[in-house]
């Protein structure tokens, strides 16, 4: 396994900058944090979008997800922790900069643009980013939720979530993922279930994980 020092500086940066972006906006987006509990792996995500002030067209975006197996075979361990700064120039589209930690290229500067789009029942995030690591890595992230109300706090829970990150100099697949998730919505509660299909190296070997997601919403 990787050595997890970069990871770690990442997470203190992060733990850092998300309570100056959460004291200055009005209203606070929700921060999300999620377990999925599958049948091969214990699966984490937390979410930080946010805007340094309500007018601000710069912000925070980091998106980091750990998974391990239950047999605590390290091997088969992952984390990412991305930090991306960005800038909005108008109707959710921008540009963002940053740095990223991840088991299919480790640490890494990266830069690119992106687009966020955020209402009541829907929200979508769609980045593109090349990695300054010397070997022109380029992926392709996306993140996509529906909501509908129900009634009397209840709404439908939907999101599709996927990843696809290539080696340009070496001209391979790296990492890809799709996760998908169903479920209902109560307040700041959101269970279901849940489905993570992922694919590792050049050889794209697959695994797949299946469960119960619980998600909460902090404000």
């Amino acid at each position: 396994m990787k050595k997890i020092y970069p990871a770690l500086l990442l997470a203190c940066l992060l733990l850092t900058l998300v309570p100056l972006a959460a004291r200055a906006q009005k209203p606070k987006p929700p921060l999300p944090v999620e377990v999925l509990f599958g049948q091969d792996r214990f699966f984490f995500q937390m979410e930080v979008i946010k805007k340094f002030t309500e007018q601000s067209r710069f912000g925070l975006l980091s998106i980091a997800t750990f998974a391990a197996n239950y047999r605590n075979d390290r091997q088969q361990n992952s984390l990412t922790i991305p930090v991306q700064v960005n800038y909005t120039f108008k109707k959710g589209f921008g540009l963002m900069a940053g740095v990223e930690n991840n088991d299919a290229v480790g640490f890494s500067p990266v830069v690119g643009p992106q687009h966020v789009y955020a209402s009541r029942t829907f929200l979508a995030v769609t980045i593109a980013s090349y990695f300054l690591n010397g070997k022109n890595d380029l992926s392709l992230f996306g993140l996509y939720e529906y909501r509908p109300p129900l009634g009397e706090g209840w709404s439908l829970y939907s999101r599709l979530q996927f990843l696809y990150n290539r080696g340009l100099s070496e001209g391979q697949h790296n990492r890809s993922f799709v996760y998908l998730r169903g479920g209902v919505k109560k307040d700041q509660l959101i269970f279901g279930l849940g489905a993570n299909l992922d694919q590792y190296g050049p050889e794209k070997s697959i695994g797949e994980n299946y469960g119960l997601f619980v998600r909460w919403e902090f404000y």
